[in-house]
C-alpha cells in the first residue's frame, strides 16, 4: 500500500526508540484509538449542534432500545447507573418534552417511560449523523472487506472479553 496516514509516521518515529515495538499491532490499536477518538468527537459536535448533552442523549439511546418504552429500574441496569440517577434523567427528559410517564401495562404500581416523538427525533438525528459518518469512513473498504474487517475485530474483542491468559 503506497498511502501513508499519521500512524505510519508515528511507527516510524517509534521503532528507533522501542526496537521491540511491533508495527502491525501499534499500528493496529493506534488506528483503533484513532477511529474511536474521531467518532466520539463527532458524536460530541452533533450533540452540541442538536442542543442535547450527553447524559440524555445516553438515556434516549437505552429507552430506544427498548422499543421506546421501559421501566426507569430496566434503564438503570441497562446504563449500570442507580435508579436515583435515571429518575433525575428521566425527570430532565420530562422537562424537554422528550419522554413522558405513562402507567405500566404490567404493574399498576409501577410507571414506565415513554419516548414522545420529540425524543424520538432527537435520538434519531444524532443517530443519523453518528451512522453517516461511520459508512462514509468505512467506504473505503468493499463490502467484503467490511465484513473481513468486522470478522477480524470481532476475533480481538472475544479475546478482550476472556479471562487473561
Amino acid at each position: 500500500m503506497t498511502d501513508r496516514d499519521r500512524v505510519d509516521r508515528h511507527v516510524e518515529r517509534w521503532l528507533p526508540i522501542l526496537p521491540t515495538l511491533d508495527p502491525d499491532v501499534e499500528g493496529a490499536v493506534t488506528r483503533m484509538q484513532f477511529l474511536t477518538r474521531h467518532l466520539r468527537e463527532v458524536k460530541e459536535r452533533t450533540l452540541v449542534d442538536l442542543d442535547l448533552q450527553g447524559h440524555e442523549y445516553d438515556t434516549l439511546h437505552a429507552l430506544a432500545g427498548r422499543g421506546g418504552r421501559a421501566a426507569p429500574s430496566d434503564l438503570a441496569r441497562d446504563m449500570a447507573m442507580a435508579p436515583a440517577s435515571v429518575t433525575a434523567r428521566v425527570d430532565t427528559l420530562v422537562r424537554r418534552g422528550f419522554v413522558h410517564r405513562i402507567p405500566s401495562t404490567t404493574d399498576r404500581r409501577r410507571v414506565d417511560v415513554e419516548l414522545t416523538e420529540a425524543g424520538r427525533a432527537a435520538w434519531r438525528g444524532a443517530m443519523d449523523v453518528g451512522g453517516a459518518e461511520e459508512h462514509r469512513l468505512l467506504a473505503a473498504l468493499a463490502p467484503d472487506e467490511r465484513r473481513l474487517l468486522s470478522d477480524l475485530l470481532r476475533r480481538v474483542v472475544l479475546r478482550a472479553e476472556a479471562p487473561g491468559d
